[in-house]
């Protein structure tokens, strides 16, 4: 329960929203190597916060320098609109067979699995936004959870000039960068994967350059 600062009424929040707010009263671990990171992508019916929705999610976990699998995050959501011309992209139907969720469904079960863990996305402030004008539809509050772009964190590793510092990596050419293979690409599930695997690779390049810390991951 919380007071609404203008209208001085009190806001009855969702048990699922409590929860995931609650996890954030448990220190998060110190030591890098036993954090638990959440690679997550969304797919979306365009570039629009206001007007477009997200259609899936997908989210891996990682720990250390392992990938749990079993532990990976899919997603589908009903869809209130759909554009014919982002289709060629992401290739969710509305009249597929997919098992779909209404979006408040779709909420409940991504906060249950992220937690308070540390989130970790290509181009991570799109995601992150999309997600935010998810909850705020629902009257909830905005992600609480660290984020790491992978875009701006691999830079972190290069000897960066000027122009290099301005290059915005698509999640193909990071890949092309990293050597990581590319596969169910377009995907929500095999982005976050994508993700994942690129984050451990700069995560392993950062400590061999004794740059692996706090600091610089946020």
């Amino acid at each position: 329960m919380k007071w609404h600062w203008f209208t001085k009424k009190k806001i009855e929040y969702p048990q699922f929203w409590v929860d995931y707010i609650n996890t954030f009263n448990t220190k998060p671990h110190k030591n890098i190597e036993d954090t638990r990171f959440i690679a997550f992508d969304t797919e979306t019916t365009g570039f629009d916060r206001k007007t477009d929705r997200i259609l899936s999610i997908g989210a891996v976990s990682i720990i250390n320098k392992t990938i749990a699998t079993k532990d990976a995050f899919e997603l589908y959501l009903q869809q209130e609109i759909f554009k014919a011309d982002t289709v060629k992209i992401h290739e969710i139907m509305k009249s597929d067979s997919l098992n779909k969720v209404e979006e408040i469904e779709a909420i409940k079960h991504f906060l249950a699995y992220i937690k308070n863990d540390v989130l970790v996305a290509h181009h991570a402030m799109f995601d992150y936004t999309m997600v935010n004008a998810m909850l705020k539809r629902h009257g909830l509050g905005k992600l609480k959870n660290k984020i790491i772009d992978t875009g701006k964190l691999y830079k972190k590793t290069k000897h960066i000039i000027y122009q290099d510092n301005l290059k915005n990596y698509s999640l193909d050419e990071l890949s092309e960068e990293l050597n990581v293979p590319i596969v169910d690409r377009h995907t929500a599930s095999g982005d976050a994967l994508i993700t994942a695997v690129a984050f451990l690779k700069i995560k392993s390049r950062l400590k061999k350059l004794d740059k692996l810390n706090w600091k610089t991951l946020f």
